[in-house]
C-alpha cells in the first residue's frame, strides 16, 4: 500500500499542537523525531537508554511526519498545516520555527514498523518500566512495575517528558485503593500505570477513536479489562451526559468525584475545563496535569489558582511542566 508522507521541521515546544492537528486531519500515523544533539540534555536517572544514533537536528527543533492513506487531497492538507502553522504563532504565542514542509510517497513497510527498532525497554520511574510487546525484558528488581504497550498509531510511548512526568507524579502521589479518571488516555499507559500502582478502578477517556482502539487493546494485552474501562468523550463530556439516552453505552465503571484525575493534554485544553475537573474531584482529591511547555505555566498556574486548586508539587523534564494540585 502506498502513503503520502507530509514532513515538517518544526519546534519541540510545537510538537504536541501539531501532533493532535495531523490526528485531526486523519493522519493514519505520525512520528516525531526531536533533536539528539551533544548538548541536549536527556534523563537517565533511573536508567533510561538511547539507542538511537545522534541526529543533526539542531536543538529545540523537532522533524515529524505524518502519514495519509490515498485518496488524499494534499495540496489542501499542505496549505492547511501551514495556515496553522500562522496560527499558532499569531494566536496562541507557540514558534512553529522554520515549518518547512515536504511531502513524498512510501510504501507501508518503510514507516508501520521501522520505527520499533529504537523503541525499547523504558525505566520510567523508581518502579515503573514501560515495556513494547515485541521487545524481551528481565526486571532488574522484585518490586518492578512493567507495562507491556503497543502503542501503535495513538500517543503515548512513554518517551515523551510529558508522559513520564505524569507517570512519575502517580508513582509519588498516588494512593492504594483510590479511583482515578485519565482524560486523553491516548495508549492507555497512564491508565494502566495507575493500576499497576494500586488504584482501584480507571476510566480511561480520549476524543480521538484511534486512542480509544488503542487504549482497549493495550488494557487487554496487561489483564486489566475488569479495573480499567475505555471511552470515547470531548474530555469530561461524558460524565455531564449522565447514563441515560444511550442504550448501547455501557456503565460507566468510575463515577464522579474521585480522588484522582490525570491529564497528559495540552496547555490550551487544561485551561478549558480546569472548573470540572475541580467538579469531579472528591475534597482534597489531586490533579495531575501534565503537556505544558514552559511559555504556559504561569497561565495554567493561575488558572489551577483561580478554581480553588493549591499547587502542591511541579515536576519538570527539559522545557515541560507537570502540575500536582490539591482541591481546597
Amino acid at each position: 500500500m502506498r502513503w503520502h508522507e507530509i514532513t515538517i521541521h518544526t519546534t519541540e515546544e510545537a510538537v504536541e499542537m501539531i501532533s493532535n492537528y495531523f490526528h485531526e486531519l486523519g493522519a493514519g500515523g505520525v512520528s516525531i523525531e526531536e533533536s539528539g544533539t551533544l548538548n541536549k540534555e536527556r534523563d537517565t536517572s533511573f536508567g533510561q537508554w538511547y539507542e538511537k544514533p545522534l541526529n543533526d537536528i539542531p536543538e529545540g527543533e523537532a522533524e515529524m511526519k505524518a502519514y495519509f492513506a490515498e485518496p488524499v487531497d494534499l495540496e489542501s492538507h499542505v496549505q492547511g498545516l501551514r495556515e496553522f502553522c500562522d496560527m499558532l504563532r499569531d494566536e496562541i504565542g507557540i514558534d512553529p520555527g522554520r515549518a518547512t514542509i515536504t511531502v513524498r510517497e512510501v510504501d507501508e513497510e518503510d514507516w508501520a514498523n521501522a520505527w520499533k527498532q529504537y523503541y525499547k525497554p523504558l525505566r520510567i520511574s523508581d518502579r515503573l518500566t514501560i515495556k513494547p510487546t515485541w521487545e524481551t525484558y528481565v526486571p532488574e528488581r522484585s518490586d518492578e512495575l512493567i507495562i507491556e504497550l503497543d502503542p501503535g498509531m495513538a500517543f503515548g510511548t512513554g518517551t515523551h517528558p510529558t508522559t513520564s512526568l505524569c507517570m512519575q507524579a502517580l508513582e509519588k502521589t498516588l494512593k492504594p485503593g483510590v479511583n482515578v479518571i485519565d482524560v486523553g488516555t491516548g495508549s492507555g499507559v497512564l491508565a494502566i500505570a495507575a493500576v499497576k500502582l494500586g488504584a482501584n478502578r480507571v476510566l480511561a477517556l480520549d476524543l480521538d477513536p484511534i486512542a480509544v482502539t488503542s487504549a482497549l487493546e493495550n488494557v487487554k494485552l496487561n489483564d486489566m479489562e475488569s479495573r480499567v474501562s475505555v471511552a470515547l468523550s470531548d474530555l469530561l463530556g461524558i460524565l455531564r451526559q449522565g447514563e441515560g439516552g444511550d442504550s448501547d453505552r455501557e456503565p460507566l465503571a468510575v463515577k464522579p468525584p474521585v480522588e484522582l484525575i490525570v491529564a497528559n493534554i495540552l496547555a490550551e485544553i487544561i485551561l478549558l475545563f480546569i472548573d470540572d475537573v475541580y467538579e469531579a474531584l472528591v475534597p482534597g482529591g489531586l490533579y495531575i496535569a501534565s503537556g505544558i511547555y514552559k511559555n504556559k505555566e504561569e497561565a495554567v498556574e493561575q488558572g489551577l489558582l483561580a478554581a480553588g486548586f493549591s499547587i502542591v508539587e511541579k515536576h519538570r523534564d527539559q522545557d515541560w511542566i507537570a502540575f500536582v494540585a490539591k482541591k481546597g
